[in-house]
């Protein structure tokens, strides 16, 4: 650890101030007003081009968020596009109108956009032609700095001494047109964001962390798209009930249908069919219509209809040959879960234990959560297979072969050396 990073490690975070004395009530947070007031929403290709013209002009980083309609419709579109930039003040673009925004993404290039969270709304982003060439993660800066509430709104508090206006984050934003608190709540979200990296990145320096955080942030910016989910019926909510062969397949047939359906008519599969009746339908493998009517979650307000096409699916996965039954869980592509390897290696299993109990120490340490430091399932493949002979080499290449940066390997391999040699 650097003399930065031991200064940081006894060092407060930053705050708006100290705490008052006893009998001094604290001051109100002032509620964030947006500063131009709220701006006209852009949903025409005239409107557009001014924007792009606004922000191609503008200087200095991007603030750019997103609202989806998760929960109301199907996928993850964006629905809502907010910025602001220096010279350009802020827009709010709605892609539904305006559904190509490379030209905009165009004009950006080169610009380092602030996001908050920037992994959730990326693939959002990227749909619509928006795809960055450098950012900085508030969400992110926030966890490496040691914040322990990493929220937007907590983060524009605690470091800018502002109150966010809370309640519309889980609205439907599909819904047209958007009412106006809904729109001041969605300009707020880049009101500050400037303000809020610049204070972060000082922070960050103050500590020796900067570099580790433009690491990760450079990550984040060159990651290439995630590949399709395998098998995401899998994932079904109860899943873990399921325990035969024939009820997974009904686990399946029930959830491709529902995707079917959710995807046709543009709805939240889980407003289509829920994943408790699914793994219910699943347990019973009901044999009529009319069995399948008394599970929960299909009940009278379900129309005959739907119900014959859920029945249709189970009778599907009730016909389907043994071969073609689902096998039970799903093929391992790393090491075995840790409650098992007391079991099946010991020897492993002790390697785990004193790896896993110096990343805590020193993730406590340098004041950041365990998976920002190293992620879990990294330490867990070092531990379960190891290099032959754990020299500091030999398990920097092996961090790298699994993704971690430089800077974690830099930090992790001192302890993963002693966590790994025999006589540990």
């Amino acid at each position: 650890m650097t003399d930065a990073q031991e200064t940081a490690a006894d060092t407060s975070l930053r705050t708006t101030g100290g705490a008052p004395p006893d009998d001094v009530a604290p001051a109100p947070i002032p509620l964030l007003e947006p500063r131009e007031g709220i701006p006209p929403v852009v949903a025409s290709d005239d409107a557009l081009a001014r924007v792009i013209a606004a922000f191609a002009a503008g200087s200095g980083p991007v603030a750019v968020d997103a609202e989806r309609a998760s929960g109301y419709r199907y996928g993850q579109r964006a629905y809502l596009v907010q910025l602001r930039r220096e010279g350009a003040g802020s827009a709010l673009i709605d892609p539904v109108g305006c559904p190509d925004l490379s030209g905009l993404g165009e004009a950006l290039h080169g610009a380092e956009w602030i996001l908050h969270a920037a992994t959730q709304d990326l693939p959002c982003l990227r749909e619509i032609g928006m795809t960055p060439t450098g950012l900085f993660d508030t969400e992110l800066a926030g966890r490496l700095a040691g914040f322990p509430r990493v929220g937007l709104g907590a983060m524009v508090e605690s470091v800018l001494g502002y109150s966010l206006e809370k309640g519309h984050s889980a609205v439907d934003w599909s819904t047209r047109p958007l009412p106006d608190p809904w729109l001041r709540y969605a300009a707020l979200d880049v009101e500050l964001l400037i303000d809020l990296r610049n204070a972060l990145e000082e922070e960050l320096d103050r500590q020796g962390k900067l570099e580790w955080a433009q690491e990760e942030f450079a990550a984040i910016a060159a990651a290439p798209p995630a590949p399709p989910r395998q098998e995401p019926w899998r994932r079904t909510s109860g899943m873990h009930k399921v325990r035969r062969r024939r009820q997974m397949a009904v686990v399946r047939e029930l959830w491709n249908t529902r995707d079917q359906v959710a995807r046709r008519r543009d709805i939240s599969p889980g407003k289509v069919l829920g994943d408790a009746a699914i793994v219910e339908a699943a347990l019973a493998v009901p044999a009529t219509l009319q069995a399948l009517t008394a599970l929960p979650g299909f009940g009278h307000r379900m129309g005959r209809r739907q119900l014959e096409q859920w029945q249709a699916a189970v009778e599907r996965a009730k016909e389907l040959p043994d071969t073609e039954l689902p096998q039970p869980g799903q093929p391992l592509t790393g090491p075995p879960p840790p409650r098992a390897w007391a079991d099946k290696d010991p020897v492993a299993a002790a390697r785990l234990s004193a790896a896993r109990a110096a990343v805590s120490e020193l993730a406590e340490r340098l004041h950041m959560p365990q998976e920002n430091l190293i992620t879990p399932d990294t330490v867990r493949r070092v531990c379960w297979e190891p290099p032959k002979d754990p020299t500091p080499d030999a398990i920097e290449n092996a961090l790298s072969g699994y993704g971690a940066r430089h800077w974690q390997i830099e930090q992790v391999t001192p302890l993963l050396v002693d966590a790994l040699t025999p006589e540990a």
